[in-house]
């Protein structure tokens, strides 16, 4: 059976900074040999002169010639091969001294302009690395739409480089705008929403403690306070979610070995009634944060663990808080239950969705409950991961920062 070829890895590609340099260096090497042989054919022609056409010396007048070597005298004839010698000898030795000097002066010359040329390009490049850093901030900010705030304000001339940034800008900007309508879209709808709905409990509760209502009407009402309440715990996920969307200004210090505790204390009749044991390993985990959020995070994971479970009396919830390397805390909270693939682990996360029948036990989940810890973990700076479990379930953690000393 033949091996799948296996895939050929990505191959570095030259940065533009590199490009530009390369550029710069060749454009200099062309015109550095153009000017070069230019030279030398100009150098040429004039040593291609002899000294008996430079000064009009005809044939009868080369007997005319007398040159003295070494306290010789040569005329005529010898004289004037004497001289070609010399001037061979001489055109030789300067067209040599011009192409080795001038390679030598055009390979430092062109070494100075390749380094001036990387200088250049650097410069000229600053503002797009500016642009790059800024999208990049944004893009790793904990939330995207809270780096949506940031902006370039690129200065200097209007060139091309300053109206992308402007561009980049006004795109960020529009989001931001975007971002922010939906957010108090979600709150403000949420908050309208939830006057009906009390009224809603309001008048059914009143009917059925009537003292003529009927066993129908009081069986049709605890179902209508049941639908009621479900939504107005869907409300309630809505505001949280939004809420949690919001930047956290105002931090305090909050040990979640505590915030377990109470917890689990909290959930203790659910998981009870529901045949599913809680157990509790809070150690010390410092950080800092909105009390309230952080409570809620905790809780959604509890209660998310008690719900999606097996109904058989054996089920257990493992809660556990500790400090990690790297500056960070977390709280893991691990359950018995159906596998999970893999693959829809991601899936969870998203709001309003669940998995299928078998990973809800009751209908009072919205399918919010872990969109809420994401939010409000990434809302403190931290992340949520989930991975399934050995025997079943889901182990989750939830990694903030530490606080400091």
């Amino acid at each position: 059976m033949s091996r799948p070829a296996l895939p050929w890895p990505p191959r570095p590609h030259p940065t533009l900074r590199l490009r530009l340099t390369v550029v710069y260096g060749a454009l200099f090497l062309v015109a550095g040999l153009a000017l070069l042989g230019v030279t030398y054919l100009l150098f040429d022609q004039q040593l291609n002169q002899t000294f008996e056409s430079r000064f009009g010396i005809g044939p009868g007048d080369r007997k005319f010639i007398r040159i003295i070597q070494d306290g010789t005298l040569i005329t005529g004839d010898a004289a004037s091969a004497w001289m070609r010698r010399q001037e061979a000898g001489l055109r030789e030795a300067a067209v040599t001294s011009l192409l080795t000097q001038g390679t030598v002066a055009l390979t430092m010359v062109g070494a100075l302009a390749v380094g001036l040329g990387w200088v250049v390009a650097g410069r000229v490049l600053a503002p797009l690395r500016v642009v790059t850093e800024t999208a990049r901030r944004i893009a790793a900010a904990p939330m995207a739409e809270r780096g949506l705030h940031e902006r370039i304000a690129l200065g200097g001339p209007p060139d091309e480089v300053k109206e992308l940034a402007d561009t980049f800008d006004t795109m960020v900007e529009r989001l931001d705008h975007s971002f922010d309508g939906q957010r108090r879209f979600v709150a403000n709808a949420s908050h309208e929403l939830r006057t009906p709905l009390t009224l809603n409990r309001a008048l059914v509760e009143l009917a059925m403690h009537r003292h003529d209502a009927s066993a129908d009407v009081k069986r049709l009402g605890e179902s209508l306070l049941e639908i009621n309440a479900r939504h107005e715990r869907l409300i309630s996920g809505l505001l949280l979610l939004a809420r949690s969307e919001q930047e956290i200004a105002d931090r305090s210090h909050v040990d979640l070995a505590d915030v377990v505790a109470h917890v689990v204390a909290q959930t203790a009749m659910e998981a009870a009634g529901a045949g599913v044991s809680v157990r509790e390993d809070a150690g010390p985990a410092p950080t800092t944060g909105d009390a309230l959020l952080l409570e809620r995070l905790v809780h959604n994971l509890v209660e998310n663990g008690v719900r999606h479970n097996v109904d058989d009396g054996t089920g257990w919830v493992r809660v556990a808080s500790r400090t990690v390397p790297g500056g960070l805390v977390e709280v893991e909270v691990s359950n018995s239950g159906p596998h999970v693939p893999p693959y829809d682990i991601p899936l969870l996360f998203k709001p309003f969705h669940r998995l299928g029948p078998e990973r809800v036990v009751t209908g009072r989940g919205a399918g919010l409950g872990l969109s809420i810890v994401r939010s409000v973990a990434l809302a403190h700076g931290g992340d949520v991961t989930a991975r399934p479990g050995e025997d079943g379930g889901l182990v989750v953690t939830a990694v903030l920062p530490r606080a400091p000393h």
